[in-house]
């Protein structure tokens, strides 16, 4: 894939699609472009959160560990970013994420990602989005699981 295709790919992604070209085409060149196969991670739960990812194709699912077993928490499909929560807690991996198709990323360090945070505020803001918007996904799905089952009315 050529850097121009991968800045293009990088535009369609709504955190980076107020950045300019020219500082996509550096983000692009620093980052590296990683291929995984269906079933294979990129990252484990619990893990040092050291990059976040790029969906540039492919899908994956967001997994996480439970006395119960994995429990399957989302699904993330090309122009989705994974794996900033650690980045900005500065805490471990809260999920792990395992490709369910071949899956190409772009790998964003910490170093890197932290610094376009730092030189566009607009593009935390987005990230806000993201994660607020997930954030109500999963409270959502919560109040769901909890609510009482009702009763089945016999006919």
């Amino acid at each position: 894939m050529l850097l121009r295709d991968e800045v293009e790919m990088l535009r369609r992604v709504p955190i980076f699609s107020r950045i300019a070209p020219a500082k996509l085409k550096l983000l692009a060149f620093t980052s590296d472009r990683m291929t995984y196969k269906v079933g294979q991670n990129l990252f484990h739960q619990g893990d040092v959160g050291d990059a976040a990812y790029v969906i540039l194709s492919g899908t994956a699912d967001i997994i996480v560990a439970s006395p119960a077993g994995e429990i399957k928490v989302a699904d993330v499909e090309p122009n989705a970013i994974v794996g900033e929560i650690a980045i900005l807690c500065d805490v471990s991996r809260t999920a792990t994420v395992r490709a369910t198709s071949p899956l190409e990323v772009l790998r964003i360090s910490k170093e890197h990602f932290l610094k376009l945070l730092s030189d566009f505020p607009e593009m935390a803001v987005e990230i806000m989005r993201v994660l607020a918007d997930r954030l109500n996904h999963t409270t959502a799905e919560l109040i769901a699981a909890r609510a009482p089952k009702q009763p089945q009315m016999a006919q």
